[in-house]
This record gives structure tokens, sequence and C-alpha cells, in this order.
């Protein structure tokens, strides 16, 4: 379990997901997420770090339906927006975080540029496994990878420092009471490329593709390390 506070200190990003364009008349995507279980919850296989030994940080699948005549590439974000803003409470021994609690989001996978007949991107496609100091940014086969949360996140955590590219799953605090409540957003754009490089971040992103977006759709995917909340939440 990561339990650095000052690497969550790190952390300073807030989603404010806008634009200026209007929508087309159909302006909403069907967004699924493969493999979830009849709670909604994510596979313990695609977090960052799973309780137990076993796979982990395995990309799920992911598939969305197709933008209206126009759409020229597509935008895929995954955020966590329940983080608590007070990191000092962080898996601190003894301490419980409320449900409550103020919060920020912050971005699990940042993928732009993805090609207008692309509407899938399979389980594992954007991860296989977790790669300490990262997986690379840049030119993929469905898409240009953004840097993720973990890039501010372990930038001080030695023998784990680097950029992250692609997806890397949850790690929601383990005395957190609140369930973590994961949006994948997909974007269909105007333009076949928001023109970013490097580690860019989600929040270029939504910056670039204001004046853009010509319809969207998001889903949600839930996780918690908080004992008192798997069980409960597996069986709704």
């Amino acid at each position: 379990m990561i339990r650095n506070k000052s690497i969550w200190a790190a952390i300073s990003v807030a989603v404010a997901f806008s634009a200026t364009a209007p929508m087309a008349a159909d302006s909403t995507l069907s967004v699924k997420i493969e493999g979830l279980d009849t709670s909604g919850r994510f596979a313990d296989s695609a977090a960052f770090c799973p309780p137990g030994i076993g796979s982990k940080d395995v990309s799920p699948g992911v598939s969305w339906s197709a933008g209206p005549e126009g759409t020229m590439s597509y935008v895929l974000l995954l955020t966590d927006p329940d983080v608590p803003r007070d990191f000092s409470l962080i898996n601190k021994p003894g301490t419980t975080i409320p449900a409550d609690a103020p919060r920020i989001s912050v971005f699990h996978w940042v993928l732009a540029d993805i090609p207008a007949g692309t509407m899938s991107i399979g389980e594992g496609a954007e991860s296989e496994g977790l790669v300490l100091g990262g997986k690379p940014v840049g030119v993929t086969p469905h898409g240009l990878r953004g840097a993720n949360v973990y890039t501010s996140f372990l930038a001080t955590t030695d023998g784990m420092a680097g950029t992250y590219g692609g997806y890397d799953g949850p790690c929601p605090p383990v005395n957190d009471q609140r369930i973590h409540h994961y949006t994948l957003k997909v974007v269909a754009l105007d333009v076949p490329t928001l023109g970013l490089s490097g580690p860019f971040t989600g929040e270029d992103v939504e910056k670039a593709m204001a004046g853009h977006m010509l319809a969207r759709g998001e889903t949600i995917a839930t996780y918690s390390l908080n004992a008192s909340l798997i069980a409960p939440a597996a069986a709704n």
C-alpha cells in the first residue's frame, strides 16, 4: 500500500470539464467498461494496488457508440473525483476519512487523438500490468497517451518515480469511508488531433478540446480498499 502523505501533497488537480462549441442534436455517447461485477466495481486486477497477490493494473476493456457526423477523433479520460483533499489523513493509522470529507479529482487515464474509426479498446491494451516508473507517453495504435496522476503522485518515491502514461488504476486510501467512483468520459471531436505532445495532462486535454466537442458520454465504475465497504458494495 502506498502511504507517503507527502506524495499526495503533490496532487493539485481539479477537473473542469467544459466546452464552448454547441453539441450535435444527438450528443450523448453510450460508454461501457468491461469486467465490472454486478455492483459496478472494478475487478481487483484493474487496480494499481489491489489487496492480496495476483495480477494488477491491467487496463479494462472499454467501448463506446459512434459519434455524430463530422467526428474526426475521440478523447478518453478516466477520473477519480473522490480523492480526499486533506492528504495528511490518507492511510494514517488510527484515522478514518469521513465519507463527507472534502474531495478533489485526479486523472487515471489520459488518451487523445483516438482515430474516428476506433470505438473500443481491448483489455490490457493500455496496461498489461504495473510498470515501475510508468509506461511511456506518446503514440499508440489507438491514440496519443498523456500522463496520469501517478506522475506527480510517485514523483518522490524511490524506485517508482517517472512519467506514467496510459492507464494506471485505482488505489484509494484504505481508511476512506467513501467508495470511490471512477468516471470514464469519451468525447467526440471535430478535429483529428488536439496538437498535444510530450507528457501532457488531462487538464491540457480539456483545455485543448474546448470548442471542438460534438458529443460526449460517460459511465462510472467503483472501487474501495476499505474492508468495511467492499462486501456491502459487491452484494448490491
